[in-house]
């Protein structure tokens, strides 16, 4: 169960700087999760993972609070039918699914496009092969 942990470096000239982080890792073949988690590549993924996250999160959560704002405070508006038995409210809270299913599928896309090859580069410089 003791597992040496090998001290981090203590220059920023011994961190890796994108050529490859296998040869850096402990005894038992893994990588140095530090020296990725300082890497070019692994900031440029999480900068564009945030750059994502956020902006939909806030278009999310307003729209949300819209919703629930509406369903709270303006009865009248969220009662008033539109056909048959289905009302504004009813249509309303509906879309909160149809957006919940369109930001799955525009973060699949984002993910594919920008994200996914960013991994692959990480897991190359790494030395991670895919399984």
């Amino acid at each position: 169960m003791n597992k040496s942990v090998r001290p981090p470096a203590s220059l920023p000239s011994e961190r890796a700087t994108g050529t490859g982080f296998a040869d850096r890792g402990d005894d038992i073949g893994e990588p140095d999760f530090e020296a990725i988690q300082q890497s070019p590549e692994f900031k440029l993924l999480r900068k564009r993972l945030l750059w994502f996250i956020f902006p939909m999160s806030a278009f999310f959560l307003c729209w949300y609070m819209t919703f629930v704002l509406f369903s709270a405070y303006d009865h009248d508006f969220m009662s008033r039918k539109l056909f048959g038995a289905v009302n504004t409210g009813t249509v309303f809270g509906l879309l909160q699914f149809v957006t919940t299913m369109a930001i799955v599928l525009i973060y699949r896309r984002f993910a594919h496009k920008k994200l996914d090859p960013q991994v692959d580069t990480i897991h190359e410089l790494a030395g991670v092969g895919k399984e």
